[in-house]
């Protein structure tokens, strides 16, 4: 249970998972789902099962299934794609596998290697709005929507940056004023700008050794981890926020907790007067040109998780990662106000990102900040990203004209363990476009 958790819940992108020494891990060869014949046959033998209420949806390799099939193992709330023809992607397909560079440890590596060592499921590589390079492995299809994690906060963000433009969110304002409900918890004073940047002080520990950590009521309440028997905590995201204490002074730093992204989320849904997959179906998806549906895990009362609990089809996320490299417009309409796109690339003030003291590794960690609930370097090419764990990726190199949509099922949750290569493989394969 303690493993699963911290797989599930480690919403962060490397935080207190860095210091943890990393185990030797399986061939990724050896962990392929359908080779494993996981969830196959009618019904599938005890051993391939796959459920929610025992855990094992979340117990590696297991997940390399899971994470293509969560709406058969959860209730969710779907996005809408509309009824309108799909954007088109045209391909320019370039021969990226044997594409060269050296890894996080100095040593030769490939494209090909990168995506297999990092338990790539599948990618899409769009260069000035083509499709160079698409792969899908094990359970992934295009079709499905796979587990997008904390990228699920930059839709949020980007939704409450929105709502920010016309007006009808105040970042100002208290967050009481929209959520009358957390005056007396830990965002009573909080503004809703410090919520979007995350720099609140509010006690919610993420530490996985301690079993009574916010953490794990935070899984319970909101259907992300299995209730066990005699469980009386909260039953909802609302009724674990709502008991959240304060801890430290707001604004004093970037401190990435997941229950910020939730309370932004309620904030939206009372600022919009919508649930967040009603608005992100009317907003983006149907306005970008969607192929397929996406979907939110929800928990007990159906409110969508806004801190990690969006599934999402690859080829419609690569949609809305162009849209955003393209200040905001696609399918010739202007769908994120180009301010918005601006504010998120201007990015926030990195000596406030500093002090999490997040590791050196090139382009992480030094340089960079965090606004509206994405990760923004200050590096010469101006990369910004979302980011969810087990390798979740929207990568955008506004220099290279490059966008790169990657899901993944990497045995270890902290994106610390994938990032180092993957970012150095992400940077190769831009040198050698703008060649």
């Amino acid at each position: 249970m303690k493993k699963m958790m911290f797989a599930l819940l480690a919403v962060t992108a490397a935080g207190t998972v860095h210091a943890q020494a990393q185990p030797a891990l399986p061939d990724p060869a050896t962990t392929d789902p359908t080779s494993l014949q996981l969830m196959q046959g009618f019904p599938p033998p005890a051993n391939r099962t796959i459920r929610f209420a025992d855990g094992t949806y979340y117990q590696f390799p297991k997940t390399r299934w899971s994470f293509s099939h969560i709406r058969e193992l959860v209730p969710t709330a779907n996005v809408w794609r509309g009824t309108g023809p799909a954007s088109p992607l045209p391909a320019a397909p370039m021969a990226l596998d044997t594409l060269s560079f050296l890894d996080d440890k100095g040593q030769p590596t490939t494209w090909a290697e990168m995506l297999n060592r990092t338990y790539t499921d599948s990618i899409i590589v769009l260069h000035r709005g083509k499709v160079v390079y698409e792969k899908y492995t094990g359970a992934a299809q295009p079709y499905l929507p796979h587990s997008a994690f904390s990228i699920t906060k930059s839709f949020v963000g980007t939704l409450a940056a929105m709502l920010v433009a016309e007006g009808a969110l105040d970042p100002s304002a208290l967050v009481s004023k929209y959520v009358p409900e957390l005056k007396d918890s830990a965002y009573g004073d909080a503004t809703v700008r410090q919520v979007m940047d995350m720099t609140i002080g509010v006690r919610y520990s993420e530490n996985y050794a301690d079993p009574k950590a916010e953490v794990w009521d935070y899984g319970r309440a909101g259907g992300m981890a299995p209730v066990p028997p005699g469980y009386n905590g909260p039953k909802t995201f609302y009724e674990f926020l709502v008991n959240l204490k304060k801890e430290g002074e707001h604004g004093a730093g970037f401190a990435y907790k997941t229950s910020n992204a939730e309370v932004l989320a309620w904030i939206v849904k009372r600022a919009s007067g919508k649930s967040v997959a009603t608005l992100m179906s009317e907003r983006i998806w149907q306005k970008i040109g969607a192929e397929n549906d996406g979907y939110f895990q929800v928990d007990s009362v159906g409110t969508e998780s806004g801190g990690g609990g969006a599934s999402l089809p690859l080829r419609d996320m690569a949609r809305f990662g162009e849209m955003i490299r393209l200040d905001g417009k696609f399918n010739g309409q202007q769908i994120v106000p180009k301010a918005v796109v601006d504010d998120i690339r201007k990015g926030a003030d990195p000596a406030d990102f500093a002090k999490a003291g997040y590791p050196n590794v090139p382009g992480y960690g030094k340089g960079y900040s965090y606004r509206n609930m994405w990760w923004v370097s200050h590096n010469a090419h101006g990369t910004f990203d979302a980011r969810g764990i087990h390798g979740q990726r929207i990568y955008i190199d506004p220099k290279a004209e490059l966008v790169i949509a990657k899901f993944s099922s990497h045995p270890l949750a902290g994106n610390m363990a994938n990032i180092p290569l993957t970012d150095r493989g992400f940077m190769a394969l831009a040198e050698q476009l703008m060649k």
